[in-house]
């Protein structure tokens, strides 16, 4: 059984969109890896953008990489992603169908942005017998593997959505009216819990950094500087990433190009839709083997943050909080254990966002990684 992971840092540094934790996430993953899990430090590929000496992360390098996890994988093999910077949201084309509404994007270095429907194409590689983990730590990661079973969180499930905002509001009326009283009480200096004291003596050790979320308007401009274009616009952004990265450019972009090329057959119809997206997918044949574990909602961004003066991803350092507090190598957490345990920790540290779960059904109380 082979042990292979690819771990993905960008801090985007010199740029406007520069972060602090992503690279400190993936040399504390990869020494996770080594130190728990027995990964060999042969088989786990690193790129980040703060160090010349590694392989960069723009997307030709990423999808080569996340290409050679998967293509030699066999059965009993076990793979592993993680990916810490920004995340964004791209609209769907006409006729596009997408459980969340928007194609939810990881952001290379360079801008080459990769989508779900990318995630899903590679998870669809995985050979029976093999399971990918996927950690994103960054915005919009809820959806970031298309299709996936969401198990934890409120990114596809519209019912559960509408059931969420309902005990949400009821949540936020009832704090609302606690924190009246609490204020009152302690104004007049007669009461204070024990639990304000834990969380006052929490989120007094954490310190909210950078957002890792990713604006429209933002990736554009960004776009616009490294290209030299002045004439990008939202509506526009596919034409413009295929003219900028040609082949090197996503293979939904490419898809999305020989649509739009494609001549009027018989029928006096464009060739269209989610099969001209979708490209080699399995369409549902193949077992899902990815499993998701996700920084935050498709609706919410991720942020950083700062621990003794270090900046890390404040999903990725719940991670390794809870695998710390597991106790020894051969505890075995399960996806869903973590998942639920990060939750809880972020809502404690003060951060609103809610890490998910997206899988199969048989990997939702598996191990985390192996």
């Amino acid at each position: 059984m082979a042990k292979k992971a690819v771990l993905i840092g960008i801090n985007y540094p010199g740029t406007k969109i520069e972060l602090n934790g992503c690279v400190n996430d993936v040399h504390r993953m990869h020494k996770c890896l080594v130190d728990r899990y027995g990964f060999s430090e042969k088989d786990i590929t690193v790129l980040i953008d703060t160090d010349d000496s590694y392989t960069q992360p723009t997307g030709k390098n990423i999808r080569n990489a996340l290409s050679k996890l998967i293509t030699p994988a066999k059965p009993g093999d076990v793979l592993f992603v993680h990916y810490s910077g920004h995340g964004t949201r791209v609209p769907l084309e006409e006729g596009e169908e997408d459980d969340t509404g928007f194609d939810e994007c990881i952001v290379p270095c360079d801008m080459n942005p990769i989508p779900d429907d990318d995630f899903r194409d590679l998870v669809d590689q995985v050979p029976s017998g093999c399971k990918l983990t996927f950690v994103s730590d960054s915005c919009h990661s809820g959806g970031l593997i298309d299709g996936a079973k969401e198990h934890i969180g409120e990114s596809t499930n519209k019912n559960r959505n509408q059931e969420h905002k309902v005990q949400f509001l009821e949540l936020e009326i009832w704090n609302f009216f606690y924190s009246v009283l609490m204020k009152f009480l302690a104004l007049c200096g007669i009461w204070r819990s024990q639990e304000e004291q834990d969380k006052i003596e929490i989120t007094a050790r954490y310190e909210v950094g950078k957002s890792r979320y990713l604006p429209m308007e933002s990736f554009i401009n960004v776009l616009k500087e490294k290209t030299g274009k002045d004439n990008i616009e939202i509506g526009k952004i596919r034409p413009t990433l295929f003219d900028v990265f040609g082949e090197d450019a996503s293979p939904k972009v490419k898809k999305f190009i020989k649509a739009m090329l494609t001549k009027l057959d018989q029928s006096g119809l464009v060739e269209s839709g989610r099969e001209i997206y979708r490209g080699g997918s399995s369409k549902g044949l193949v077992s899902d083997r990815g499993i998701l574990l996700s920084g935050c909602q498709t609706d919410e961004t991720s942020a950083d943050v700062k621990k003794s003066g270090e900046a890390y991803g404040a999903f990725s350092n719940a991670i390794q909080m809870v695998l710390s507090e597991g106790g020894g190598e051969k505890d075995k957490i399960t996806n869903r254990e973590l998942v639920l345990r990060a939750r809880e920790m972020l809502k404690e540290q003060g951060f609103t966002q809610r890490p998910g779960l997206y899988c199969n059904d048989r990997f939702v109380d598996a191990p985390f990684i192996c």
